[in-house]
């Protein structure tokens, strides 16, 4: 018997990211060969033109998993018994804005998306969100649907783990996958903290720590970590226009993870409830952890080496969590 489909809706779906999205989610790179996808199609009104052009596009790909597509701008029914939401539209910073204006946009964006979840999707659904500030968006979300289980929310730091992999890679020379263990702590902005001290890198055939295989401190406590911080920015100076194709890989490889779990040591990063962590981060935030993932179950890896410099980074984003939570539930009791 073939697998009863399963319902995955996509926010912001008439935008760059979702465009570089849907094709890999609709073929079954994400959940399974074997899965058949209703997608539902989430954006606001006046995109419903552009929506009806993806929807001509991903039947026009003549995916045998892709069952139904729904394009819609009703929350009630973009959130109907949904197994997966991947939440990528939100507000995006104009010139001149302020971030608690930003803030403030966002959080009444999330909160109508988290309450369309509480009243409308399964209890067991998977969400992930993207648009930014990713973290306080989870957050806000995770708030408004309270029957849901926090562990169910996550935000979206894969992007910069596999940014900060890829750097590691490059520079000792290798392929990005014989890198593994980086550790993105924190917001998903730019007091991130991108971490090797535990990496392991496969540097032609001999396994080494990331340090030994870089062999470069000053880089590492250095470029190494603006680079990864400051890589979003950096490819909107040079394309005009933001991550895109990397954002949305990073969210495949994200849920992909989710669904199927995390090969045996390795560990990732994604953003997660801070509540009971081992690490002395602040409760009550999404904070990004290095996660193992075991039946669509995410654990922290516990018992990891802090050093100073390290302790003092993760604070830092911290810190910043704190305040864009604080300002945000302002917002949420308005």
């Amino acid at each position: 018997m073939p697998a009863e489909p399963i319902r995955v809706l996509v926010t912001g779906a008439a935008g760059q990211i979702a465009y570089s999205l849907l094709y890999s989610i609709a073929k079954g790179d994400v959940f399974g060969k074997d899965q058949p996808i209703i997608l539902v199609l989430l954006d606001i009104t006046p995109m419903l033109p552009v929506l009806d052009g993806v929807v001509m596009e991903l039947q026009d790909c003549a995916l045998p998993l892709l069952r139904e597509v729904i394009p819609t701008d009703k929350v009630e029914v973009g959130f109907k018994d949904l197994d997966a939401a991947i939440l990528v539209g939100s507000m995006p910073r104009k010139e001149g804005m302020e971030r608690k204006d930003l803030l403030k946009a966002n959080v009444a964006i999330f909160k109508t998306q988290g309450e369309a979840l509480e009243k409308n999707a399964k209890k067991t659904v998977k969400v992930l969100v993207v648009g930014n500030p990713a973290n306080t968006n989870c957050l806000i979300a995770s708030k408004s649907a309270p029957s849901i289980p926090k562990e169910n929310f996550s935000c979206l730091t894969r992007l910069d783990h596999n940014r900060a992999r890829s750097q590691v890679a490059i520079r000792v020379g290798v392929p990005s996958d014989s890198v593994k263990n980086v550790i993105i702590w924190g917001n998903h902005s730019s007091t991130q903290y991108p971490d090797v001290h535990h990496a392991i890198v496969n540097n032609h055939g001999k396994e080494m720590s990331g340090f030994d295989a870089v062999n470069d401190e000053s880089w590492l406590k250095g470029d190494f970590i603006s680079t990864v911080q400051q890589r979003g920015a950096a490819v909107i100076k040079a394309r005009k226009l933001s991550s895109a194709m990397s954002a949305a890989k990073a969210i495949c490889d994200h849920m992909r993870d989710i669904w199927f779990g995390t090969p045996d040591g390795e560990w990732v990063s994604m953003g997660i409830y801070s509540t009971g962590n081992s690490y002395g981060v602040p409760n009550d935030l999404m904070y990004s952890f290095p996660v193992m993932i075991k039946n669509k179950t995410w654990k922290v890896v516990d018992g990891l080496a802090i050093n100073d410099f390290s302790r003092g980074k993760m604070d830092g984003t911290a810190a910043e969590l704190v305040e864009e939570r604080d300002t945000a539930l302002t917002f949420l009791g308005a």
